[in-house]
């Protein structure tokens, strides 16, 4: 990548939730990582230094809310605050994974809107800007009151599943609500789309009702924002296998991966599961699970972001 900055160089941050990847991202923009420190007191509190001057400079705190959410969250509001009393001029939370994204609305009395909650927490803790990958609900960016750059990690799957060179594929949608994420995705493969009728008694749990499409003598890409339990990712593979499918490619942006999820994956006719590294996690425990990478994504907003230049184009 070619870093020609305007200005100083930005400052990038991390916390403990994914370091690999803002080592990525540093390697990538060749600007070192601020030096900082991150650590727990004995009761479990966090301790926040930035061992560098910040003082008036664009900083970038690189920090997905993964598991532990609670503790990962705090994390990234606390350097926030480190931040902002420490007199930098620009504060932006790089949040690849964004957690408490599912509550985006009140599906029943009395219950929490987290994702609200979250915005408000980041907001109110000094942040000027968020830079995310692949929102749970395209709504949620109406949820802050600062600019957000909601980018999306189907380039980086684009390339891959093109690099397969398969032929006879189908565009898999694993419920109503990601149709337009499936759609985009067919059209961008000149490829047909297949819905799956599903519906979510309980949370964590799912039921298929109807495939909608054809995927008899398919090569299927179903293709989803997350995966957390696998349960609805496993039915729906179980599902288009028992009506033909050939081979059987998942593609999820956010690797939660919670539960026994390796097991049902293991077990399951899927042939690949292919994620991002928005959220650091050991895939030693089964060999169809890829992980593919997003730094230079992030990294181009970020060069984008400190330069004053238009980020519009990586919005595919």
């Amino acid at each position: 990548m070619n870093s020609k900055w305007r200005g100083d160089v930005p400052k990038i941050i991390t916390g403990n939730s994914n370091p690999q990847l803002a080592h990525k991202i540093c390697e990538i923009l060749n600007v070192p990582l601020c030096k900082s420190r991150v650590t727990d007191f004995a009761d479990g509190e966090i301790d926040v230094h930035i061992l560098e001057n910040v003082r008036g400079a664009d900083c970038y705190v690189i920090q997905p809310t993964s598991k532990p959410v609670n503790h990962n969250l705090m994390e990234l509001l606390i350097i926030i605050d480190a931040l902002k009393r420490a007199s930098a001029g620009r504060i932006t939370a790089v949040v690849p994974y964004y957690g408490y994204a599912r509550a985006d609305r009140k599906p029943a009395p009395r219950v929490a809107i987290t994702a609200k909650l979250v915005a408000n927490l980041i907001t109110g803790s000094g942040a000027d800007r968020m830079i995310t990958i692949d929102l749970h609900a395209a709504q949620i960016q109406g949820f802050f009151d600062i600019p957000v750059d909601h980018l999306y990690s189907r380039p980086v799957i684009l390339e891959y599943m093109r690099g397969m060179e398969l032929n006879n594929c189908v565009v898999v949608s694993p419920d109503v609500g990601s149709v337009d994420r499936a759609s985009s995705f067919a059209k961008k493969l000149s490829a047909e789309l297949v819905i799956i009728d599903k519906r979510r008694p309980r949370p964590n749990e799912a039921e298929i009702y109807n495939v909608i499409g054809n995927v008899k003598g398919r090569n299927c890409f179903i293709v989803d924002d997350m995966i957390d339990t696998g349960g609805t990712l496993t039915r729906v593979a179980h599902t288009i296998k028992e009506k033909g499918a050939e081979k059987i490619m998942a593609f999820c942006t956010h690797g939660v991966l919670s539960g026994g999820v390796f097991d049902k994956i293991n077990k399951s006719p899927i042939d690949e599961l292919v994620i991002t590294d928005t959220i650091s996690v050991d895939v030693s425990r089964s060999r169809k699970v890829k992980v593919i990478s997003v730094a230079k994504l992030l990294a181009e907003a970020i060069k984008r972001n400190h330069n004053k230049e238009s980020i519009s184009e990586l919005f595919i």
